[in-house]
């Protein structure tokens, strides 16, 4: 089949060229898309469907610096702040609602005191905190509580609020973003980026952001750059508008649990994720292989059907032709029943107040993981004028604005306020 041309009536018509493309309306496109348009860039943002339409709408919505692997310590710490400015401006629902991840003995004491002596040099407000401390937080508990590892700073902001508001910024300061647009492949001149090849036409671009979460992998991988991501679906509840005395947000060990503005909590666990065994996951064995051993217990195997879907899906294809990112627009796989409902058990044993709480939904959604949980936030090498930000392994959403303005300063050659080494690219093959 062939391009179906320029949108045509209700639609914007596509720019004939810009100085930044971003392939992907999540939350680290479009806070780069702000940071590039504030800073005078021509920027536009393609969405294959609705902004924020994937895992930008279906995480947990925690801002959080607490237990963050070091190197994502200062993005935590710089998104914090952000946040803070952009609610000053859009509601996001961000809120320093203060986080505690609660301790039942004196090993998780330890390791998380070990965290603190490593990110001491960052200046994080965490702190260990006792029993007596921790339960003024807390809502009666029937679980022994030791104490927590405490952020006042911390907080949350509402996914179905934050891409949004973000957008609405970025469009103010002259970021153009188009949805239901996507885009299938990147034209090159002289070994360089040269344009974005859309389903509605070609636009020329100096840059082009590659920001489209789990279908980053399969869009690097048609332009000859073997990015090692994989999938896990991560599988999330909330309640219907409930008052449990309980404002903080906590990991409980095996539940979590925050306040949403709209008055229910959102519930889940880190062991509610699973990974459908793909074609990919033998591609990438040798990659996940040993990470995976090493963190079996927060990620369950499953093999189904996604297996021959995937099968399915070409990994090269032309431009002129309907791609994969139009015949699937939207991953929109079915929460864990089994994960969602023991979270929601754990918190009611835990926090008996609970238990006349209804459920109001569950979801799931695909996270986009790399082999070390450390996204990738670089240029892509043999690629110029090619830039990647994904594998955010369900951190993203928290550090999304730092993540978006530090890919801005790469893209416009400053030098990022936080250092973008660990991040690179080429990690992968050194």
């Amino acid at each position: 089949m062939a391009a179906t041309g320029r949108p045509g009536a209700g639609r914007p018509p596509l720019p004939d060229a810009v100085d930044v493309a971003i392939v992907g309306g999540g939350i680290v496109g479009v806070s780069a898309a702000y940071a590039l348009a504030k800073a005078g860039i021509r920027v536009a943002v393609f969405e294959k469907a609705t902004l924020a339409c994937e895992q930008s709408s279906r995480n947990w919505g925690w801002v959080r610096t607490l237990t963050r692997d070091l190197p994502e310590v200062p993005l935590a710490i710089r998104a914090n702040r952000l946040w803070g400015e952009i609610q000053a401006m859009t509601d996001v629902g961000f809120r320093r609602t203060g986080m505690l991840y609660l301790q039942e003995n004196d090993a998780d004491a330890a390791s998380h005191q070990a965290w603190i002596d490593a990110a001491r040099d960052h200046g994080l407000d965490a702190r260990l905190i006792d029993r007596r401390a921790a339960l003024q937080y807390l809502p009666e508990s029937r679980r022994s509580w030791r104490g927590a590892l405490f952020s006042a700073s911390d907080g949350v902001a509402e996914p179905h609020l934050a891409t949004q508001g973000i957008a609405a910024l970025a469009r103010a300061h002259g970021a153009i973003i188009v949805e239901h647009c996507a885009v299938r492949g990147v034209e090159r001149a002289a070994g360089k980026v040269a344009a974005v090849l859309t389903e509605h036409g070609r636009v020329g671009a100096q840059a082009v952001l590659v920001a489209a979460g789990a279908w980053s992998r399969l869009f690097c991988g048609n332009l000859g750059a073997d990015f090692p991501q994989l999938k896990v679906r991560g599988s999330v509840l909330r309640t219907q508008p409930f008052e449990a005395g309980l404002a903080a947000t906590i990991n409980g060990k095996d539940f979590t649990c925050r306040k949403r503005a709209d008055g229910g909590y959102t519930v889940s666990q880190f062991g509610a994720s699973m990974a459908d065994l793909v074609p990919d996951s033998f591609r990438l064995m040798h990659h996940f292989l040993r990470p995976w051993l090493a963190n079996n217990t927060l990620v369950r195997l499953r093999l189904g059907k996604r297996f021959l879907q995937e099968m399915a899906i070409p990994r090269r294809f032309a431009p002129d032709r309907v791609s994969p990112f139009e015949r699937h627009r939207v991953l929109d796989p079915r929460p864990s029943r089994g994960g969602v409902t023991q979270a929601w058990r754990r918190l009611v044993d835990a926090f008996p107040v609970f238990e006349s709480a209804r459920v109001a939904q569950a979801w799931a959604g695909y996270i986009d993981v790399t082999p070390d949980a450390l996204p990738v936030l670089s240029a892509v090498p043999g690629l110029p004028g090619l830039y990647l930000a994904s594998g955010f392994s369900g951190h993203g959403f928290g550090i999304g604005p730092a993540a978006g303005e530090a890919m801005a300063d790469l893209i416009q050659g400053h030098a990022p306020a936080t250092d973008l080494r660990p991040f690179r690219f080429e990690r992968y093959t050194e």
